[in-house]
């Protein structure tokens, strides 16, 4: 699918170049085609100038993980940020319930990100994030309802250069959405993609026939 163009959710004429070339990096991603993704009203109070992706990740017609991720802008730079560019990301998946009392989940959940990101060569600095398990078991007359459970991954970081120049550069924020997507799918379960497979464009991926959400493959 492609996803069409809002001004209300990227850039516009008036948007400073630096902020259209982020636009245009976030588009450009390459994604697996598990992932259905499209744009989405991005948040206008945190920064001058944001844009976002929401994107659902579907196997065999069964929704598995979803999640979004937000380009903000300030061309004056923000001191929390230690730079111009923000990248904030959510990833919600599915798990088996038998998992949700390792102790080391969390951790191993938040390693997630950062292999991503390192994989992707997507340079970053000042990561925080929360990493939260999720389970649900049902009483009385739902008794009969399977125990369920998620994980959850709130994270932002600084996009930078390989130098970790964060003010003043256009950071490569293809890289970051594709560790974003990659995080997702390994949410998710997925396998990894084999060396030398090619990934498909991020506005295209399969939506799933039914409309329900399956248990961790």
């Amino acid at each position: 699918m492609v996803v069409g163009h809002d001004k209300r959710t990227g850039a516009d004429e008036e948007s400073p170049p630096e902020f259209q070339a982020a636009v245009a990096g976030l588009h450009a991603a390459r994604l697996r085609p598990e992932i259905f993704c499209e744009e989405m009203p991005a948040p206008q109070r945190i920064a001058p100038h944001a844009a976002a992706l929401t994107a659902d990740v579907t196997v065999d017609g069964i929704e598995v993980g979803t999640g979004r991720i937000i380009v903000l802008h300030d061309p004056d730079g923000n001191d929390a940020w230690q730079g111009t560019f923000r990248c904030v990301a959510y990833c919600r998946a599915d798990l088996d319930p038998d998992l949700i009392t390792d102790p080391l989940l969390a951790e191993v959940g938040w390693s997630w990100l950062l292999e991503a990101l390192e994989g992707h060569r997507a340079a970053h600095i000042a990561a925080s994030g929360t990493v939260t398990r999720v389970a649900t078991e049902s009483f009385g007359g739902m008794a009969d309802e399977e125990a369920t459970a998620q994980i959850e991954i709130r994270a932002s970081w600084t996009p930078c250069t390989a130098a970790g120049e964060s003010y003043d550069v256009v950071p490569d924020i293809a890289a970051h959405t594709e560790a974003w997507g990659e995080l997702l799918c390994t949410a998710a379960g997925l396998p990894p993609v084999p060396d030398g497979v090619a990934q498909m464009p991020s506005r295209r991926g399969q939506r799933g026939a039914t409309g329900g959400r399956g248990a961790r493959r």
